[in-house]
This record gives C-alpha cells, sequence and structure tokens, in this order.
C-alpha cells in the first residue's frame, strides 16, 4: 500500500462495503445528537441575539425578551408539528427540496433546495465560530487566534464525518447530553437561587440610542428567530434513522422541540431576572455561568461543553448538505461526483465542499457571530415556507385519510414562516441579508446551468438514431498477436467509437464494465446484444465501489494471458465543449491512465469524442 492510501486509513478508517450501508444507522439518542445539535446548541447564542437589539432601546426594553421568546416557542411548535407532518407524508426523507420540487414545480424546488445549501454553510461557518467564542470568553489569551482555531475546528469536523455516520454518532453523543444536563442544572440552579432571594436586583442603566416601535420588536424577534435552524434536519435526514425510520424520526423530533423550547425559556429568564447584558468577548451563558456557578470547575465545564455543542452544531450541517447534494446531483442540478458514497459510506465530496466553503466564510467574516448572524436564518425560513406549502397541495391533491387535520397544520407552517421570512428579510436586508437574497437566485441559476450541460451531454452522447449494427461473432484467431481491452463505463456513443477503433487493430477483444452498485445489468447487456454482440462484455461488481482496482486486477490478468504480445488498454473519453465543464465529471480516465501507468501497462489508448 502506497503512502497515500496508508495515511488515508488511518485517519478515516478501513473502505466499508456498500453491503454495510444498511448497518449504518442511527439510534434515536444519536440521531438527537447528530441531526439536532444545530437547533440545540442555538440557545448559546439566540437569546445573545435578542438583547443586542433590545439594549439600543435602554433598559425597560430588555425585559420585552421574555415576550419575544414566548413568540418564538409558539413558532418552533408550529414548526415541529408542521414537520411531523411531512415525515409521515415522506416517510424515505423529506427534505424541503423534495417536497418543494414535487409539490409546487421545479424552480420552487430548487430555490428551496439553493436557501437549504446557503443555510448549511452558515450554519458551519455560525455555529463554529459560536463555539471559539465561548472558549475565547473563558480563555481571553486565545482571541487573537479565533480564525486558525474556527479554521482547526473545521478541520477536525470533516475529519470526523468523513469516518462515517456511526462514527460521528458515537463522538458527538457525550458533549451533546453533557449540554443539555448542564444547561438544565445551570436554569435550575438559577432558579433555586432567585426562589432563596440570591440574585442582583439592582438594574443595568442603559441610555436610550433607538426608539421603541413595532419594526424594532420584530428586529428583535427576528434575531431570536436563529433558535429554530436545524429543525427541519430531522426531515432531511430520515433515511438515518433504524427502522422503522419515520416513525423514530417524528419522535427524535418531539424529544428535540421540547428539549430545545425549555432550554431556550430558561436561558431567557434566567438573562432577564438577572440583567444581563451583553458584553464583548463574554458570551450571554458566560455570564450567567459566572453568576450562578462562580468561577469554578463546573463553569469551565459550561464554557467547554457549550464549546463542544456549538461546534458539533454544525455536524447537523455535515450530515444534511451531502445528502441534499445528493438529491440535486442525482436529478443533475449539481456536479455527479456529490452523489458518490466514499470509502465509509458518506458523501465525502459533499463534506469537502461543505467544510471548504464555511473555511472561506470565517477567513472573510474574521470568525466573528454578530458579523454572520444578520446572513442567518433567511435560507432555512425560505425553505420553512416552500416545504411547508408544498405539503399543503400534496394534502389538498391526494386527500388521504386525516389529510384535512394535516393540511391545517402545514398551512399554519407556511404561513407563520412566511410571515417570519418576510420580517427576517425587512428588518435584516440591508445588516447583511441582501447577499442571501442575492445568493439564493445566482444559485438556482448555476443549478440550470448545470442541468442544461448534462442535458446537452445526453443528447450528443445518445445512442438514439444510431444505425443498426448487425455483428456477426469474432472468429477466434489460432495464434493472438494483438489483444485489447476496452474499459466500457457506460454504452453510449464514444464507447460505440472505442469499439470500432478497437476493431481495426485487435484480434482479440474484450469489453470490460465495473459495476459500483449503481449498473443496470439487463438493460446494458441487452443493448450490448443489439450493437456490439462480436466483442463479449466481462462485468466486474466492485463491493467497495472503487472502478481502478478492479479494472487493474482485469488488466493484469489478461496481459499475463497473453504474455509476450503487447496489451492495448483502450479508454473512451468525451471532450466537453468548455474547459470548466470538465469539473461537472468524474475524472476517471485521467486517474486509470495514471494508475495503468504505475501498473507498467504499456499501451493506453484513449478514443476520445468530441461533444
Amino acid at each position: 500500500m502506497s503512502f497515500y492510501p496508508q495515511i488515508k486509513q488511518f485517519l478515516l478508517g478501513r473502505t466499508l462495503p456498500t453491503s454495510a450501508h444498511a448497518e449504518e444507522r442511527l439510534s434515536n439518542a444519536a440521531a438527537l445528537a447528530v441531526l439536532s445539535s444545530d437547533a440545540l446548541s442555538s440557545v448559546a447564542y439566540a437569546t445573545e441575539e435578542i438583547l443586542l437589539v433590545l439594549v439600543a432601546a435602554g433598559s425597560s426594553a430588555l425585559a420585552l425578551s421574555l415576550p419575544i421568546a414566548v413568540a418564538i416557542i409558539i413558532l418552533l411548535v408550529i414548526v415541529v408539528f408542521s414537520y411531523r407532518q411531512t415525515i409521515r407524508a415522506y416517510p424515505q426523507g423529506g427534505g424541503s427540496y423534495i417536497v418543494a420540487r414535487e409539490n409546487l414545480g421545479i424552480y420552487p424546488g430548487l430555490v428551496a433546495g439553493g436557501s437549504l445549501m446557503i443555510d448549511y454553510i452558515l450554519t458551519v461557518t455560525v455555529s463554529i465560530s459560536a463555539g471559539t467564542a465561548a472558549l475565547t470568553s473563558a480563555l481571553p489569551a486565545l482571541r487573537p487566534f479565533t480564525v486558525s482555531l474556527c479554521l482547526i475546528f473545521i478541520f477536525l469536523l470533516m475529519l470526523a464525518n468523513l469516518r462515517g455516520v456511526k462514527e460521528s454518532g458515537r463522538i458527538f453523543m457525550i458533549p451533546t447530553y453533557a449540554f443539555i444536563a448542564s444547561i438544565f442544572v445551570l436554569i435550575a440552579l438559577g432558579l433555586f437561587q432567585q426562589a432563596t432571594g440570591h440574585i442582583p436586583l439592582a438594574s443595568p442603566n442603559l441610555p436610550v440610542t433607538e426608539g421603541l416601535s413595532l419594526f424594532f420588536i420584530l428586529r428583535a424577534f427576528s434575531a431570536g428567530c436563529t433558535a429554530l435552524t436545524g429543525v427541519e434536519a430531522i426531515s432531511d435526514g430520515v433515511l438515518a434513522f433504524k427502522q422503522p425510520e419515520w416513525k423514530n424520526a417524528r419522535l427524535t423530533l418531539l424529544y428535540l422541540g421540547s428539549i430545545l423550547g425549555v432550554m431556550f425559556v430558561g436561558i431567557t429568564y434566567l438573562s432577564h431576572i438577572y440583567h444581563i447584558i451583553p458584553q464583548e468577548g463574554q458570551t450571554v451563558v458566560s455570564q450567567l455561568g459566572r453568576i450562578i456557578l462562580g468561577n469554578g470547575p463546573f463553569y469551565l465545564f459550561v464554557q467547554v461543553v457549550t464549546l463542544l455543542i456549538l461546534l458539533l452544531a454544525a455536524n447537523t450541517s455535515y450530515a444534511d448538505f451531502p445528502r441534499l447534494c445528493y438529491f440535486l446531483a442525482r436529478d443533475g442540478f449539481l456536479p455527479r461526483q456529490l452523489s458518490l458514497l466514499g470509502d465509509r459510506l458518506v458523501y465525502s465530496n459533499g463534506i469537502i465542499l461543505l467544510s471548504i466553503c464555511a473555511a472561506v466564510l470565517v477567513i472573510i467574516f474574521k470568525g466573528q457571530v454578530n458579523a454572520v448572524i444578520p446572513l442567518y436564518a433567511v435560507g432555512v425560513f425560505t425553505s420553512f415556507t416552500l416545504s411547508q406549502a408544498g405539503m399543503v397541495r400534496r394534502w389538498f391533491t391526494e386527500k388521504t385519510p386525516g389529510w384535512l387535520s394535516s393540511a391545517f397544520m402545514n398551512g399554519l407552517g407556511a404561513i407563520a414562516t412566511a410571515v417570519v421570512l418576510g420580517v427576517i428579510i425587512s428588518t435584516k436586508f440591508l445588516l447583511g441579508a441582501w447577499l442571501v437574497v442575492v445568493a439564493i437566485p445566482l444559485v438556482v441559476c448555476l443549478f440550470l446551468v448545470i442541468r442544461r450541460h448534462y442535458q446537452y451531454v445526453a443528447e450528443r452522447l445518445s445512442l438514439q438514431g444510431l444505425p443498426p449494427r448487425n455483428y456477426l461473432p469474432r472468429p477466434k484467431p489460432i495464434v493472438v498477436t494483438h489483444p485489447a481491452v476496452v474499459v466500457i463505463g457506460q454504452l453510449n456513443r464514444g464507447a460505440v467509437e472505442a469499439l470500432d477503433y478497437a476493431r481495426t487493430i485487435a484480434d482479440e477483444i474484450v469489453a470490460v464494465h465495473v459495476d459500483i452498485g449503481s449498473s443496470d445489468r439487463e438493460k446494458l447487456q441487452e443493448k450490448w446484444k443489439q450493437l456490439e454482440a462480436d466483442i463479449p462484455l466481462e462485468i466486474i461488481e466492485s463491493p467497495y465501489r472503487s472502478v481502478i482496482e478492479p479494472i487493474l486486477d482485469f488488466v493484469s490478468r489478461f496481459e499475463e494471458r497473453h504474455s509476450g504480445v503487447f496489451t492495448t488498454v483502450i479508454i473512451p473519453a468525451f471532450v466537453p465543449r468548455n474547459w470548466w465543464e470538465g469539473l461537472l465529471h468524474n475524472q476517471t480516465t485521467l486517474f486509470l491512465k495514471t494508475a495503468l501507468r504505475a501498473h507498467k501497462s504499456r499501451v493506453v489508448t484513449t478514443v476520445r469524442y468530441y461533444l
């Protein structure tokens, strides 16, 4: 084994066979840790975002944090029960993209998909930045290294997720439940101190820099709605659960809503009675911890688990972003590479793409939570609204038993989230939300450009209209002087031309196709009989989803049978019109030629088909 595979195996573990995919499922407890950490961790900064707005209206305005929190909890209840209907209707996974596309059409579906992609990237950026802020609150000496710490944490999360679903579930359960327990203990101790009269009575005297108005209150409400980001993750990740998947997902979503609601209201209430004001370099949770717990070990424990849960909050995106990219890539709206399972049965390319995008945003915004927050929640509430509207249309179309109550619940969810979306855009537009409002249409345009390219390639490579090819079986030569192996990915015009070339130079030809689990064998063999019956086709199963290794093994055996003569390995390849279009396709030809060179195969020919 060469150096790179050894390092890869050490970091990520051994390659898993495709047959193990069904085993890589999560229990409800593990799923709560993997898919809900984003929503649960929002209590670490949602209350602070409300207070950051209210302080501008003076001390008396801080009391509004409680009714605002109650309004957000009502919205949370509506969203949770709405998504429970979605999970029931889509037991195989009903993310916003799928629901909106199936029920509202392709463009609403793409808007929902693009919105969620942007939100998932921002979730990683906000969560990592907030987690680092919790660390630097406890250890101010680390503040100059904020960006470097953020990048290190992103790399570690990427590594953990590349190891696979089960591995990440085990890693993330302890910090998630430690955070939940610590916040509940903090709330309980804070309420106990209030009951025994051990709380500060003096309210801070804040200058009034902005008048109290409906728009002002709505701005504080929209800031607190960051508490709802991540709630949809469970409906996106239904297939990550053990059977029965949809029932376990609905139950876990109920647990999530209950735990999140209690923690959010508890932190907001404590912030009110302890007269907490946001401070530079000190999070609200850190201030509460110092007042209620002192500066002892338990305070440090709360800060450490807050750091960990905020880092793990990004894991909700790591669980769902690659799966969303898979659906979009499967439908031709993103590069096909994003639809491929990696060595550990996760969508590795999606995980790496998410990490790169988040790292770029961390560098641009210098790891500052408050700089990224205005961009946050626009995407998720857009997808909320489209998903719930799609569900309403589905219920009215299908009219299954109990459809009326389900339609009412989803309709209420659609109206509520649409109103909140309008509030978020209107109150945060000039603060930075305009970037997301502009980015979503641009992402949708990118989807359509990619889809148009794939449709063009499919038309150019299509066998439709190809004249009949009634080849007779080739007689086996007495002495083979020039054998050839033709590598077949798909039977298309490019492959046909490569086979025609092989007939002109070789007296013995064999075609080889590697099935990584996605091939329709019967259809391929039927087409082969119609078009290329004179050349035998070998189909090799690849349980570990590798294309290169099975071909190398086949070529080795073929060359051994024909020692003493030159074997030509023929690889069909199509050439796109523009260089950038090559990025949308797997570079299997390049990797295979490199591997054959290392394997010391002496004659390797590429037959190019120009699109």
